[in-house]
């Protein structure tokens, strides 16, 4: 071996006494913890999130020092795919005005809330997943399951998130024109708590880029990577994702790499102070 490689004998033994250095031992503890937290989050986490959390365990260490060590070990985060619109915004109901205007910004936890649809495929055929999501911290307050795009399935999620959070009078609920938002039954339950309307631009995804951005997640980092048999198994993943993972562990780069959770725990930490 040392011939074909024309090092001589010494050197190479000289090479195999030496200990191992400090930055090989380091990358070893290092490539462990990496892995660890890419299994532990099911490869939804990247370099920026995974550093993040390192810092967050007291091992300082850069994103991409990080990165090449992820790219080493074959380990990429789980890359996003697009999905199609649900929104049957043909219909004679009233169509609220557009009071965001694309500013996703709020002073304070339910100020304002955006909520979506989007499709899940499974052997038996679609279903179809309500949420309501908090500007403020990205918080999902609400949500629901269901195999049929009814206004029933909406008012199911929102009236989770009443329930979960008791908001005040005024505040903003946004989304798109589909007719289960512009339908006589949902603006009811808005006027009974009076809740203010807002809907997007006809056509705009834009105009609700929060809800839509949660989806490409959700869609991304579970739906594409399952094979859902039913509304049960389906529950059961979607219930996981959200309830456990996105609202309480998963970082969040707009909220300064922080969950949902511990965002509006410092917020009232702060105001308690």
């Amino acid at each position: 071996m040392c011939r074909i490689f024309s090092v001589s004998r010494s050197g190479y033994y000289s090479w195999r006494s030496r200990p191992e250095s400090r930055r090989a031992i380091e990358n070893r503890r290092l490539d462990v913890h990496i892995k660890a937290i890419y299994k532990r989050n099911k490869g939804r986490y990247g370099s920026p999130k995974i550093t993040d959390e390192l810092n967050d365990m007291g091992f300082p260490v850069g994103k991409n020092r990080v990165a090449r060590r992820m790219k080493r070990a074959g380990l990429r985060s789980i890359v996003r795919r697009k999905y199609r619109a649900t929104t049957d915004s043909k219909h004679s109901h009233p169509v609220a005005d557009n009071l965001l205007e694309r500013d996703f910004t709020t002073v304070g936890p339910d100020k304002v809330w955006v909520s979506d649809i989007t499709y899940i495929a499974t052997t038996r055929g679609w279903l179809y997943l309500t949420v309501f999501i908090d500007l403020f911290s990205r918080m999902v307050v609400g949500w629901a399951l269901s195999s049929s795009l009814s206004a029933e399935m909406v008012l199911t999620a929102l009236n989770r998130g009443i329930r979960n959070r008791r908001p005040s009078a005024g505040l903003i609920i946004h989304s798109d024109r589909g007719v289960q938002y512009a339908c006589k039954d949902f603006r009811k339950v808005l006027e009974k708590h009076r809740f203010v309307q807002s809907m997007s631009r006809k056509g705009d995804c834009w105009d609700n880029a929060v809800a839509e951005s949660f989806f490409g997640i959700i869609k991304s980092e579970l739906i594409h990577h399952e094979n859902f048999k039913g509304p049960q198994d389906t529950l059961e993943a979607v219930f996981e994702y959200i309830e456990i993972f996105y609202n309480r562990k998963r970082k969040h780069s707009t909220l300064g790499y922080k969950t949902p959770d511990q965002f509006e725990q410092a917020i009232k930490s702060a105001v308690c102070f």
